[in-house]
């Protein structure tokens, strides 16, 4: 029994190290995660910096800009659909609060996670994703499709 104990403890060791060692990522192993999901990783990129900016500034005309409308939020406990930029701009520090504000302050390109749905800000507190301009989606626009507080 305690030969059992030690393998399932170094075991359990081996997956944290790994999954520690697997969560630091360097801006090139994004760049190369972004092209194979999104087939390119500069839109992404710019995109998040733009972001990050912006959120830094309190640049709510910028960050309405960067928004996919009709957009769901969630506001006092209600859902609500915001329809444009103007309706953004005025909703915007009840979208993007404190704690999504900081999420975006604190992320770094190299750690974003990025699946098929999208690209992932924080805990999720952001959401981005390429959104098809024609039918053939063979033009895309990076914009923000969720923020979670």
């Amino acid at each position: 029994m305690p030969k059992l104990n030690q393998t399932l403890f170094a075991a359990l060791f081996i997956s944290l190290v790994g999954a520690t060692v697997a969560g630091a990522q360097s801006a090139k192993e994004m760049n190369q995660t972004l092209d194979g999901l999104f087939g390119a990783h500069a839109p992404y990129q710019a995109f998040f910096e733009k972001l990050k900016k912006a959120v830094a500034e309190n640049d709510k005309q910028a960050v309405a800009s960067m928004v996919e409308y009709p957009f769901k939020a969630r506001i006092n406990d209600k859902a609500v659909t915001i329809k444009d930029a103007a309706h953004f701009e005025t909703d915007y520090d009840k979208v993007f609060t404190a704690k999504v504000k900081e999420a975006v302050s604190k992320q770094a390109y190299a750690t974003l996670f990025a699946n098929w749905q999208g690209v992932m800000i924080g805990d999720g507190e952001v959401w981005f994703n390429g959104i098809c301009n024609d039918d053939a989606c063979e033009r895309q626009t990076v914009r923000i499709i969720a923020v979670n507080d």
